[in-house]
């Protein structure tokens, strides 16, 4: 973090002054995802792991209602556990139809791979979800630390 300094109402952060509460609120914003996505391993293997998750690729002929295709993680999965199932007829939750809590739905199988293919997006989205909830919350603390009075959030 830069200098930080008040002039006529007014913020001066990070080289820039003349700054309004919300210019301010969104340097912070970027420097804060900046500094998030800097180290990138782990963020970029949660974007390789959501976009595996993706059905573009053809498969077999399926009932009416399942959805076409299948995805590259799904694929890779049931490549390495074959039909393997779970030990004691466990079934186990996975999540098809999208990416969005509305167009999903839970699904109950037995097979390993079939559960591990539909997880990995879905781990994808809790690590970017993750990195998502750090930097609004590093960016208020930083914000309402700087500002003053009213422009301050909560």
């Amino acid at each position: 973090m830069d200098t930080v300094e008040e002039l006529n109402n007014t913020y001066f952060y990070a080289g820039k002054s003349n700054l309004s509460a919300s210019a301010l609120l969104f340097m912070i914003f970027c420097e804060k995802t900046v500094e998030q996505f800097g180290l990138g391993v782990a963020d970029f293997g949660a974007v390789v792991a959501i976009v595996s998750g993706r059905n573009d690729l053809d498969t077999r002929t399926k009932p009416k209602d399942a959805l076409k295709g299948t995805s590259h993680a799904s694929k890779a999965a049931r490549n390495v556990f074959g039909k393997v199932k779970f030990p004691f007829g466990v079934r186990l939750p996975t999540w098809i139809g999208g990416y969005t809590p509305w167009t999903a739905r839970r699904v109950m199988v037995r097979n390993i791979g079939t559960f591990v293919g539909r997880t990995i997006p879905l781990v994808g989205v809790v690590i970017l979800s993750a990195d998502v909830i750090e930097i609004t919350y590093k960016t208020v603390r930083d914000y309402n630390a700087i500002a003053r009075g009213n422009d301050k959030i909560w």
